[in-house]
C-alpha cells in the first residue's frame, strides 16, 4: 500500500513538473507575442523534451510521452492556460520556483533510475537523469535562439540534476531497487532543495578563468 502511495506522489511530482515547465515556456512566447500554435509547441517541447530525448537515447520503445496520455494531455492544457491568463506577480514566482525545483530533482531521479533498470552503468545514467531533467529546457531555448540557461550565467540547475541523479544511483545501489518510489521521492528533495537553497544564496558555479601557461624563461648566458 505505502509503496503504492509513493509511486503515485512520484507521478504527481512528474506531471506537476511538466506543467510548470508549461507554464515557464508560456511566459516567454508571450514575450515573444506567440500565437497559440506557438505557445502548445514551445510547451510540449519544454515539458516533454528531456523525457522524450532519454527514451530516444535509450532506445526502448516509443517515448512515455507518447503513448501515456496523460503527458501530453498537461501539457496542451497548461499551454492554453498560459496563453489566456498573463502569468505575474511575487506568489507566482515563488509557487512556479518551488515547483520547479522538486520537479527538477524528481526528474532526475526517474530518468537516473529508468537508465539503471535497463541495465546502465551509474555514470550514464546519472547522465540521462540530469538530461531528463533540463533537455526540455535546453530545447526551448534552442528554439527561441537563446544561449541554454544551464550552461551559467544563473545560480544552479544542471548541478542540482546530477546531485538528484546520483543520490537516485547511490540510493539504489544501497536497497538493490527494491524501494524505487522512496528512492527518487528522497533524491527528489536533495536535487529540489539544493535548487532552492542555491537560488535564495546565489550560489553559481565559477566561471572559466583566463589562465595562460607562462614559458620558462630561458637563463641569460654568463658573461665571460
Amino acid at each position: 500500500m505505502l509503496v503504492n502511495q509513493l509511486d503515485d506522489a512520484v507521478r504527481v511530482l512528474d506531471l506537476l513538473g511538466v506543467a510548470a515547465n508549461v507554464l515557464l515556456a508560456g511566459v516567454l512566447a508571450r514575450e515573444k507575442r506567440f500565437d497559440l500554435v506557438g505557445f502548445l509547441v514551445l510547451g510540449v517541447a519544454a515539458g516533454l523534451g528531456g523525457g522524450m530525448i532519454r527514451d530516444t537515447l535509450l532506445q526502448r520503445g516509443t517515448p512515455v510521452a507518447l503513448t501515456d496520455l496523460s503527458y501530453l494531455s498537461v501539457a496542451f492544457a497548461t499551454a492554453v492556460i498560459a496563453y489566456l491568463v498573463h502569468m505575474e506577480g511575487r506568489w507566482w514566482s515563488r509557487g512556479i520556483r518551488v515547483i520547479d525545483a522538486i520537479a527538477l530533482g524528481t526528474w532526475g531521479a526517474v530518468g537516473a533510475q529508468k537508465a539503471l533498470s535497463l541495465g546502465l552503468h551509474w555514470l550514464p545514467s546519472i547522465m540521462l537523469g540530469t538530461i531528463t531533467a533540463v533537455g526540455g529546457g535546453m530545447v526551448r531555448d534552442i528554439m527561441l535562439r537563446r544561449t541554454p540557461i544551464v550552461f551559467g550565467g544563473n545560480t544552479l540547475y544542471a548541478t542540482c540534476a546530477t546531485a538528484a541523479a546520483t543520490v537516485a544511483v547511490l540510493a539504489a545501489s544501497l536497497t538493490s531497487g527494491r524501494f524505487p518510489g522512496a528512492t527518487t521521492l528522497g533524491a527528489a528533495l536533495v536535487g529540489g532543495g539544493l535548487c532552492l537553497i542555491s537560488y535564495r544564496l546565489g550560489w553559481r558555479l565559477p566561471e572559466a578563468r583566463d589562465w595562460r601557461p607562462r614559458r620558462p624563461r630561458r637563463p641569460h648566458p654568463k658573461a665571460a
